[in-house]
């Protein structure tokens, strides 16, 4: 643009949400609405500008327009809430992701940004505040749906000379990314609901406890912070209000465990973080031992809107036990990955195959995995289930932070749920014995389960069908006596694997087959002599050094030594290469 002497304003944003076509850049001509384009790399920068700029548009890179009031449109080009992705949505926390500049206090405050914390600060008293919140029905949207107005209530009415409020950003969950993109896309959104929430409770001080690797959240949220100070909506007397908040930015080591509330205070008071027994519950006994509220990133975001709106129009927004929205991170064998927002109620039918469209051609579905490493397998039959707190637990199942995993037919459940026992192990603390040592457990057979036996085969069999049922009876005891949500969690995806999946379980265990063809090392390799030229690739190849023989003569595999990877399957070009 320099070169060609065009002025142009060039401004960083958030993610509209649609991962699976990123980099997404938008473009918008004087006077024309805004044009949004798919995967667009540098090199493909100059001639997207200069077709745009000769009124072209390519249509192999263009996603659709942002319809303005006074501007022209672009024919022939869709509009983004005309595109399937976008219509089955109610985008209410997203709304401005993507379409803001981040780091523009001026530009959020022109679309309504801060005059919700305004007419907190201003009408209403802490009571007062969250009487409205209990009204709306909000719920908290890391999992556990614990009504927000309640816990609020509970801080406000905790006698103490100093209330804490902590934003929950920690967002350890691998296959969720909702807090993080929130945080990138419009951080003054968050910033002002931690400020309503504060006032709430009647608290001056508030921490935003976030993961360290986060960096582009840490950079926006921090740049944020400085600018609310810099024009008075942050520190001492704003806006000649009488009210004092500070808000401090905290970055922890990026432990899953920390997502559990009392793990996360003990961090942010410099201990390691581990869950504390409850009851004291942090509203009594909290940061420093006062009473403090926990909240995470999608549930203060939702707060402007409801004070800005009204309760009446949040809870017109969903389920009448479970209003408003919620947004899930997908991602897997979708064909869309991103971020959808839906209203609560809305079945994994619409979410999975209307809006990221499914699974590609020629594929089945095979299930979707909701909730992250303590999550849980669901089948294709309960895709119609609706998305409520009441009606997942209801058929013993949670959405928990929000990821959902699509896995077709090319996926493995067993060695799938092998990965979250495997996760979850390393990610104990270790404070409790049932979750240290069940987990333990757990991994332990599940590795088992997808690993070639190394004695007898029908002796083994036999040991690892016992393995599934110790984990049966285990997960119960975990559950009932574990210390904190993580122990107590971790058997939910072998439990519902085993309750929708067993057959291949079954295959896994008793016939040594994987019907997805993942887990390789269930089998035992062998070379046929007859087809074996000799070329010794293969055993050059063999990371086990397994393969022996001489060139240009049949090579052998050693059983023994033979770590069941399947490479030598892989290089060899004369299928001489066998399994059973």
């Amino acid at each position: 643009l320099e070169e060609r002497n065009i002025g142009a304003d060039i401004r960083e944003t958030g993610s509209i949400g649609l991962l699976s076509e990123e980099p997404v850049l938008s473009v918008q001509l004087p006077g024309r609405t805004r044009l949004f384009f798919r995967r667009v790399t540098a090199d493909r920068v100059p001639a997207l500008l200069d077709d745009i700029f000769h009124m072209v548009i390519p249509e192999e890179l263009v996603i659709g327009q942002l319809p303005g009031n006074r501007q022209e449109t672009w024919s022939d080009i869709r509009n983004l809430d005309d595109i399937p992705f976008f219509a089955l949505q109610s985008r209410i926390v997203l709304e401005h992701c993507g379409i803001i500049d981040p780091f523009s206090l001026a530009e959020y405050v022109g679309r309504g940004g801060y005059s919700a914390f305004l007419s907190v600060i201003r009408r209403y008293t802490f009571s007062e505040v969250c009487n409205l919140v209990i009204r709306s029905g909000l719920r908290g949207r890391s999992g556990g749906g614990f009504p927000t107005g309640l816990k609020w209530k509970t801080a406000a009415d905790t006698p103490s000379d100093q209330k804490y409020l902590i934003c929950n950003a920690e967002e350890s969950d691998p296959g969720a990314f909702t807090d993080r993109y929130l945080m990138e896309g419009n951080p003054f959104q968050l910033l002002e609901g931690i400020a309503i929430a504060a006032y709430a409770i009647g608290s001056n001080r508030a921490y935003i406890y976030i993961r360290s690797e986060l960096k582009d959240s840490v950079k926006r949220i921090d740049h944020a912070i400085r600018e609310l100070r810099n024009f008075g909506l942050l520190g001492d007397n704003i806006l000649d209000s009488g009210y004092n908040l500070q808000i401090s930015l905290r970055k922890g080591p990026g432990a899953f465990v920390c997502g559990e509330e009392t793990a996360l205070i003990a961090s942010l008071e410099g201990r390691r973080g581990m869950p504390a027994p409850k009851p004291p519950y942090p509203t009594a006994t909290g940061y420093l031992g006062r009473p403090t509220v926990v909240n995470n990133v999608e549930t203060l975001s939702n707060l402007p809107g409801i004070i800005r709106k009204g309760p009446d129009w949040f809870r017109s927004i969903g389920q009448k036990d479970c209003p408003g929205t919620k947004i899930f991170s997908i991602s897997g064998r979708s064909r869309i990955t991103g971020l959808v927002e839906v209203p609560m109620g809305t079945t994994f039918d619409v979410i999975v195959n209307k809006i990221t469209g499914g699974v590609e051609r020629g594929r089945e579905l095979k299930a979707v995995h909701v909730g992250g490493p303590l999550g849980y397998m669901i089948p294709p039959a309960l895709m119609d289930l609706e998305i409520t707190y009441e009606n997942l637990k209801k058929h013993q199942l949670g959405m928990g932070s929000g990821g959902i995993l699509v896995l077709d037919d090319r996926t493995c459940v067993v060695n799938m749920v092998r990965y979250f026992t495997a996760y979850v192990d390393k990610q104990s603390c270790g404070k409790c014995i049932p979750c240290r040592e069940g987990t333990r457990r757990m991994a332990e057979v599940m590795e088992r389960i997808c690993s070639r036996p190394a004695d007898e085969p029908d002796q083994s069999a036999l040991d690892r069908f016992r393995g599934v049922l110790e984990m049966e009876s285990l997960s119960g005891v975990m559950k009932d006596t574990s210390l904190c949500g993580l122990g107590q969690n971790a058997p939910n995806p072998v439990m519902s694997s085993l309750k929708y999946f067993r057959e291949e379980y079954e295959a896994h265990v008793f016939d040594r087959v994987c019907p997805s063809n993942i887990c390789t090392q269930l089998r035992s390799w062998f070379i046929d002599v007859d087809l074996c030229t000799g070329c010794s690739i293969c055993a050059k190849r063999c990371p086990a050094e397994a393969i022996i023989g001489t060139p240009r003569h049949p090579y052998f595999i050693v059983q023994e030594k033979c770590i069941g990877c399947g490479i030598c399957y892989e290089v060899c070009k004369f299928s001489a290469v066998y399994y059973k």
